[in-house]
């Protein structure tokens, strides 16, 4: 079954030269991990957060974003309170700015089901505790204010309220940033096995390439608001397809890379208040031709390799080894 369908996405904020998200097309079936993946300000973030209708203000969108078969665009406001209460739940990157810090846990992760979701005090806080138990924390936890646990704690804390009211869909958009790698270990292990006990969709948004190829079951690479490239996890980290890609992949930091400098991408992203001509990567972009400056590429299957898509006028090259850049 398919979770969350977003098909041809476009989102455009007042007073910009481009969409922010121009045709964004991505799935995510029950069970499955989907890692989006870009640099910073790709429109990741974006992506996501259109999924429970959190817009920017101003903003025009164009295409579908359907949950559980249902189109989030054209919801009401009482519908997007029962998706944002039982049907999807976000996990955000930084706990400690989601969380109020002048109030108890316990009335953070009560409060959604108490007032949209229908359950009395005594059945929130009996939810939450079970919750909290499928996370690795104590009951104890809800009498404590944010300032008394650890940041690992507290995204446990955060993972708990995206499952308080059973989500066919989880989005987490770089929930494991602002932890140290121990407890960036523990979050993943421990969403691999919420999400298989419970069988949720997961978007997992990251610019961490390493850890999407490590978790993800499918991947989406996402440049200036497009989608450049996808398909499975392995095949696509292992074969770039895209010139974007393979950058990307060339400047990760790896043990058994090679000493000195890491490679850079270089150049910046297109801004806003341009509207570039042709692929928006081409002035990055190694195999650039006058072809790229003039003709935007569209996401296409790549022969002989099932569920690739890429945006290139130039994958067969890119397929050859990493761009260097």
């Amino acid at each position: 079954m398919t979770t969350l369908d977003i098909q041809a996405y476009r989102l455009r904020l007042p007073n910009t030269a481009r969409p922010v998200l121009a045709g964004v097309d991505l799935t995510v079936d029950a069970r499955e991990t989907v890692a989006l993946v870009g640099e910073s300000g790709s429109g990741k973030s974006l992506t996501s957060r259109s999924v429970l209708g959190l817009l920017p203000s101003g903003a025009a969108t164009e295409g579908t974003v359907r949950v559980n078969g249902e189109d989030v665009l054209t919801m009401t406001p009482e519908q997007l309170r029962r998706l944002r209460t039982g049907t999807a739940a976000m996990i955000f990157q930084d706990p400690r700015a989601a969380i109020n810090p002048l109030r108890r846990l316990g009335d953070f992760l009560t409060e959604s089901v108490r007032l949209n979701g229908g359950l009395g005090a005594e059945a929130a806080s009996a939810r939450a505790a079970e919750m909290l138990d499928a996370v690795g924390l104590p009951a104890s936890v809800l009498g404590r204010y944010p300032g008394q646990v650890s940041g690992g704690m507290l995204q446990r804390v955060m993972i708990a309220a995206a499952l308080m009211g059973d989500p066919a869909l989880i989005l987490a958009d770089e929930p494991t940033t602002a932890l140290d790698v121990t407890s960036q270990a523990e979050v993943v292990a421990l969403l691999g096995d919420l999400q298989e006990r419970f069988g949720t969709g997961l978007l997992f948004v990251t610019h961490d390439l390493g850890l999407a190829a490590a978790i993800s079951d499918r991947v989406y690479v996402m440049y200036a608001g497009r989608i450049v490239e996808t398909g499975p996890a392995e095949a696509l980290f292992e074969r770039p397809r895209h010139p974007y890609t393979a950058a990307l992949l060339a400047s990760t930091p790896r043990l058994d890379g090679p000493r000195g400098r890491l490679a850079a991408i270089e150049g910046r992203p297109p801004s806003l208040r341009d509207e570039p001509a042709g692929c928006p990567f081409a002035p990055r972009c190694p195999y650039a031709t006058f072809l790229c400056t003039q003709e935007e590429p569209v996401l296409l299957p790549v022969p002989a390799e099932p569920g690739r898509l890429t945006a290139c006028h130039h994958s067969d090259r890119t397929g050859e080894g990493s761009a260097d850049a």
